[in-house]
């Protein structure tokens, strides 16, 4: 096994770094989205609220290969070429960011509604209120399900190899193609992808600790 990956560390080391940079890249945009769709799930206007759960139900009950192919094969079609990597990492990002809308949203409802108004009261706005007050009490709440998330994004990444992405899972399939050594080149690639979440599992743990104490 030493002796394969010396031999193809190029690759497995290329794979790795689009594998970490689709995921940083997906992780970011779909805490993005998903706070923005769980603001709207709550949010007093009904239209605002219909979108999301649409959204949500939708993007959360279909395979995240579908979604990932509508970008590589469909898009090109009627609009514009997308290269496997960005459109592996753009339906990687909807897809999970249904899932993060859904943990955050239950995190806002478990804060105490007198939060919000105390803060409305003293001269915030909705949106200042939402995000100075509830959001953060929000997240503290939800850290396990959220690095679950976190977590899950990493793992499914791998999505990428399926529309030729470059990604880690991607270069395994290419090696194993070519040593006819599956074996030990899945065994690597098992093991790179533990090297990238088992220090976020670790950090998740901590912060949970943390704000449990704080708590």
């Amino acid at each position: 096994m030493l002796q394969l990956f010396m031999d193809h560390s190029g690759e497995f080391l290329e794979g790795l770094k689009y594998t970490l940079l689709s995921s940083v890249i997906a992780l970011i945009f779909s805490l993005i989205i998903g706070i923005l769709i769980a603001i709207f799930q709550i949010s007093h206007s009904k239209p605002l609220r219909i979108v999301a759960k649409i959204y949500v139900e939708f993007f959360r009950n279909i395979p995240l290969l579908i979604i990932a192919m509508f970008f590589y094969v469909v898009v090109p079609m009627f609009w514009f070429k997308l290269d496997g990597f960005t459109a592996g990492t753009i339906g990687l990002t909807i897809y999970t960011s249904a899932f993060i809308a859904e943990t955050i949203r239950a995190g806002i409802l478990a804060v105490p509604p007198g939060q919000l108004e105390a803060a409305r009261s003293s001269g915030f706005s909705y949106v200042q209120a939402m995000w100075y007050i509830v959001l953060p009490q929000a997240i503290k709440i939800v850290i396990p399900p959220l690095g679950n998330q976190f977590i899950n994004l990493i793992k499914n990444s791998s999505i990428l190899a399926v529309v030729t992405g470059l990604d880690l899972m991607y270069q395994g399939d290419l090696i194993a193609s070519a040593t006819f050594n599956t074996f030990d080149t899945y065994m690597i690639v098992a093991l790179l992808y533990l090297i990238l979440t088992l220090p976020l599992s670790i950090i998740m743990n901590r912060l949970e600790k943390k704000f449990a104490v704080n708590g």
